[in-house]
């Protein structure tokens, strides 16, 4: 496992074009709030509620709410330095059944509960529910976070679902050459058989990933998806001997 990273120095004004790539300054200032969420992983609120009590501080005076820095400021929480890292890191996870893509799980296991600290400001690209395992990326790349949701780059993402009984022939071919009408649009996508013995168990093909749009899918037609497991998003492939809660770093 990856050791920690040593902390920086705070970024030069120079860097501040390569955080606009990366989607961690929209301008050349940011707000407090999402600047700590950024650098440190929690959550906005998490960040406002250490602002109001006055655990944060701005060039050495205490910060206000709504405050905005620029790379020039320094920020401290709690007398430590807090700088956004200048390297980018990706990570693949096998998420396991049962825990919740959310930092704040309301009572759930969280995928955070599964990384050491080092990764706890990543940030999820795309959802798995609760119910669902395998692939899940994260990153700090703000970058190659939309290069793979944005809906026009229509990134492949491939599946293995079962079903509670046998798909009929006439509900495959709806499925892949008209689509089933859902409340968000229709929803097309390639079914391919896991096993010639098997009518339950489909390896499915799609470039777009509506909320539980699988299971929407079939629950219209009468099913219900028992197992649902991501093994591809993009380039991406989830390795068969990756266990359930393991991950690996992406290499760039």
């Amino acid at each position: 496992m990856p050791s920690p990273k040593r902390q920086r120095n705070a970024p030069s004004a120079f860097k501040l074009l390569d955080y606009r790539a990366r989607g961690l300054l929209d301008y050349a200032y940011m707000r407090l709030n999402k600047f700590l969420a950024a650098a440190t992983g929690m959550g906005r609120r998490t960040a406002d509620a250490a602002i109001q009590a006055r655990r944060v501080q701005v060039n050495g005076s205490p910060a206000q709410a709504g405050q905005s820095v620029t790379t020039a400021d320094s920020v401290t929480l709690d007398g430590k330095l807090v700088v956004i890292s200048e390297e980018t890191v990706t990570i693949m996870l096998n998420k396991p059944i049962g825990y919740v893509v959310s930092r704040n799980g309301q009572g759930s296991k969280t995928i955070y509960d599964l990384l050491p600290a080092e990764y706890q400001r990543l940030k999820p690209v795309g959802r798995l529910d609760k119910e669902s395992s395998g692939l899940l990326l994260l990153t700090n790349d703000g970058q190659l976070a939309n290069e793979l949701t944005h809906p026009s780059r229509q990134k492949i993402k491939v599946y293995e679902v079962t079903l509670d009984k046998p798909l009929a022939l006439l509900h495959q071919q709806m499925i892949t050459d008209y689509g089933i009408l859902l409340d968000d649009g229709p929803s097309k996508f390639q079914l391919e058989r896991l096993t010639v013995k098997s009518r339950e168990k489909w390896k499915i093909i799609m470039h777009e990933g509506r909320n539980r749009q699988i299971r929407r899918t079939f629950k219209a037609l009468g099913y219900t998806v028992t197992q649902l497991h991501r093994t591809q998003f993009g380039s991406y492939y989830l390795e068969p001997q990756t266990a359930a809660g393991d991950f690996t770093r992406v290499e760039a």
